[in-house]
């Protein structure tokens, strides 16, 4: 998380501060979370005693609270300013909590081996689960894994060869089947390419058979009858002639 953010985080809810108050160390934490706090140390049980002292989550110092409680503890105005301005600015490069409106993924819990917000380890279900820091937590993972490899001795590595040696052959395997469904693919559409392929050859003399019998079919009628037409036209033209003659 960035460092900037950091700061405007409270060290025991590791959430961002809500009403931020300052202890006479200078220290300054959550008002609810200096509650919790007191609860614990018992020194709000059946009697309330004269002095309300409290040690200090961060410099373990311990310091006297008024009388009033933690409500006449100093507000850090300049602080709380800077919360409320830095909730108003779009912070969508910083990884959020997804239970928990806008609160930071700035822990890592050790028990889910996750980033968590602060709302998570106090009042969600990550509530008393062992917790690092991102840095540490990451530092602690990286020589994990280096010491998992260490391990790894020539018996180890003889099995991973042989793993990635029976891969390969699985591969080569599915590769196989691949290759060969494909010639089937192929040979189907060929054969059934030929067979459309005859199928339309065998239409097409059909329908020039058809065409064939029309053509039988009409063109004497078409041809007689020219014919007779063209006898008509003669008859007339003849009989006109001869009606000429006589007049």
């Amino acid at each position: 998380m960035h460092h900037f953010e950091e700061e405007l985080t409270c060290s025991i809810c590791y959430s961002l501060f809500s009403d931020p108050r300052v202890l006479p160390c200078s220290h300054t934490f959550c008002r609810n979370c200096l509650e919790g706090v007191l609860d614990l140390s018992g020194n709000f049980s059946i009697w309330r005693p004269l002095r309300i002292l409290l040690k200090c989550p961060n410099c373990r110092s311990v310091v006297e609270i008024p009388d009033s409680g933690t409500e006449s503890l100093p507000i850090n105005f300049a602080l709380k300013a800077i919360i409320e301005k830095y909730r108003q600015e779009d912070h969508s490069d910083v990884a959020t909590c997804s239970e928990h409106y806008r609160q930071p993924l700035n822990v890592y819990c050790l028990l889910d081996k996750k980033m968590v917000c602060g709302h998570c380890l106090t009042i969600g279900k990550h509530n008393g689960h062992p917790i690092d820091d991102l840095y540490s937590a990451y530092l602690k993972e990286k020589q994990s894994s280096g010491k998992i490899l260490e391990q790894l001795t020539d018996k180890h590595w003889a099995d991973v060869y042989l793993l990635i040696e029976k891969l390969k052959e699985q591969k080569s395997q599915c590769e196989s089947v691949i290759q060969d469904d494909k010639k089937v693919v192929v040979l189907y559409f060929k054969k059934l390419s030929e067979t459309l392929e005859n199928k339309k050859q065998a239409l097409l003399s059909a329908l020039d058979e058809i065409n064939r019998q029309v053509l039988e079919e009409y063109d004497p009628l078409i041809e007689n009858l020219k014919k007779m037409r063209e006898e008509h036209n003669y008859c007339c033209g003849q009989h006109q002639f001869t009606l000429g003659k006589v007049k």
